[in-house]
């Protein structure tokens, strides 16, 4: 199902629009605040369902410190006198910017859901002399969080002329575990040319009471929170705590995860990263196998759930004869299975590459898997070496079955990946999220997260990139485009194809039956006038 249409927490607000009722009005500006008409926020109370018209216009709006604390004055945001930003044609973004979820439609299709556009507003609910931030980096490491960590910094001094930025050491038991580190500019500045964190990081160790008593004891007001969804679900909690709490602190997160799996988001950063350093392990092994008779090179990345990394890397590649990933399961002997599609390689080109995303083929393994049940400190299921496992089964096949001499060279970068420092369009990357993430916090936005979505930067609410992992569709055209790169047979059965396609009708089923619901029920409100 399309999370689009799937009921929203309180936390945010999901607000349904029709045609305005004048044309010199925004589309969406109902329900407006205290704030709306001097440049600040145009937003309804938390929960507010506005509905009526044709359109099916959805915005999913993220909470507003004044959801909880309406008396907070509005300062002009001190942009509007920063020389960096005297060549801007326009300084602020508009009050009723939003950003399409879906940017392919019918002629006939309702707007959908759109998310709040990120960037600098004219009105700020924070004074620069009065935050003080921190940041935490949490969860496994990833190319660009010292570039993050770097653009927070330099983007809350000189933009916004704050100078109390802290970072949080070794993840989110650093609340209440161990002391700050005062951060500048002078301090971060080279950080981006090193990998891993300056901060240190670390998985699990989440206390929401610690962490906020943390927080309120040491009188931050601004958290910036960098992870995965287990992190971001932790970020969360720390909010909801928050408000229950009445405090004036924005929390902010910033989605981190090198496998791409975060839904919503075009992706997230330190994956071109990620792709563009794994190419250097399929261009060894293209190597090795093209040097050895009866060369077969297998190159294990990462991708726990999803395989992004590994399908953008074979079809950067162009070496790769295989590709194997969690979302397309395979079977290894008889008909269309993986050693014929090996030995036919072999006996056509002498050689073939074959890169597998470390959570691929774990089905085929649950019976040699004695760890299937445990999982680490951040929730995630421990997966065995799908990279060992199955270079063994394919020494074993040619050995006993087909009587022929194979020379495998297993190669596994994946430490290596998570530890270089990030590409040029990552780091660039990286600053945008940066200043995103601080233009919202500044705007008294919170428990939100930032992205990019449909190439514009947005502000999502926590649940929405918490809810769901982003897959591989492999009955798209992208996993097409790679299944014709390599010439590899799919090794589906007939069975796993029908599956696929009955999920994604039954998908269309249901966005279609909330349509006709929504249809209805504003046929009624109309009744009702």
């Amino acid at each position: 199902m399309d999370s689009s249409f799937s009921s929203f927490s309180s936390s945010s607000t999901s607000i349904h629009f029709s045609a305005p009722a004048s044309d010199h009005l925004p589309f969406w500006n109902r329900g407006s605040s205290p704030m709306d008409h001097n440049g600040g926020n145009s937003r309804g109370a938390p929960g507010d369902s506005l509905t009526g018209g044709d359109f099916h216009y959805v915005l999913e709006d993220v909470p507003h410190l004044t959801d909880y604390l309406p008396d907070l004055p509005a300062n002009l945001n001190p942009l509007q006198d920063n020389p960096a930003y005297s060549a801007a044609k326009q300084y602020f973004v508009n009050v009723d910017d939003a950003v399409a979820q879906n940017v392919v439609v019918h002629n006939n299709s309702p707007r959908g859901t759109h998310f709040r556009r990120a960037g600098p507003r004219q009105k700020v609910l924070f004074e620069s002399d009065e935050v003080h931030a921190c940041i935490v980096t949490c969860g496994g490491l990833c190319p660009g969080l010292n570039t993050v960590i770097r653009e927070i910094v330099c983007g809350l001094y000189r933009m916004y002329g704050v100078h109390r930025v802290v970072g949080i050491e070794g993840g989110y038991k650093g609340f209440y575990a161990r002391n700050t580190i005062p951060l500048t500019p002078k301090s971060v500045n080279n950080i981006h040319k090193r990998g891993g964190t300056i901060l240190g990081t670390s998985r699990g160790g989440h206390n929401t009471t610690k962490i906020v008593d943390s927080i309120q004891h040491r009188g931050i007001n601004q958290v910036y929170i960098l992870g995965g969804d287990g992190t971001q679900k932790g970020a969360a909690a720390i909010f909801e705590e928050i408000r229950r709490r009445g405090l004036k602190v924005a929390v902010a997160g910033i989605p981190k995860t090198i496998d791409n799996d975060i839904p919503v988001i075009d992706k997230s950063f330190g994956f071109d990263t990620a792709v563009e350093e794994a190419q250097r392990a399929i261009s060894a092994a293209h190597v090795e196998s093209e040097s050895n008779e009866n060369g077969i090179g297998l190159v294990k990345l990462m991708g726990r759930n999803s395989g992004f990394i590994a399908m953008y890397a074979t079809l950067a590649s162009r070496d790769v004869d295989c590709c194997l990933i969690p979302e397309s399961p395979f079977y290894l002997e008889g008909e269309g299975g993986l050693f014929e599609y090996i030995e036919h390689c072999i006996k056509e080109h002498g050689h073939m590459v074959i890169v597998i995303a470390e959570g691929a083929g774990q089905e085929l393994m649950s019976e040699s898997i004695h760890k299937l049940d445990q999982q680490d400190a951040s929730g995630n299921k421990l997966h065995q070496d799908v990279g060992l496992w199955i270079s063994q089964q394919i020494k074993d096949y040619f050995k006993e079955k087909r009587k022929m001499v194979i020379n495998l060279k297993y190669i596994d970068p994946t430490y290596m990946i998570r530890a270089v420092p990030s590409i040029a369009s990552d780091n660039i990357f990286c600053t945008l999220l940066a200043q995103s993430a601080i233009h919202g916090a500044m705007a008294g936005y919170t428990g939100f997260t930032v992205g990019p979505v449909n190439g514009r930067h947005a502000y999502i609410p926590f649940q929405r990139i918490t809810e769901r992992q982003n897959k591989v569709v492999i009955t798209d055209r992208m996993w097409a485009r790679l299944l014709s790169s390599t010439n590899q047979p799919s090794f589906l059965h007939p069975k796993h194809v029908s599956d696929e396609q009955n999920n994604k009708n039954l998908s269309v089923q249901l966005v279609s039956s909330f349509r006709k619901e929504n249809h209805v029920e504003e046929n009624n409100v109309e009744k009702l006038k």
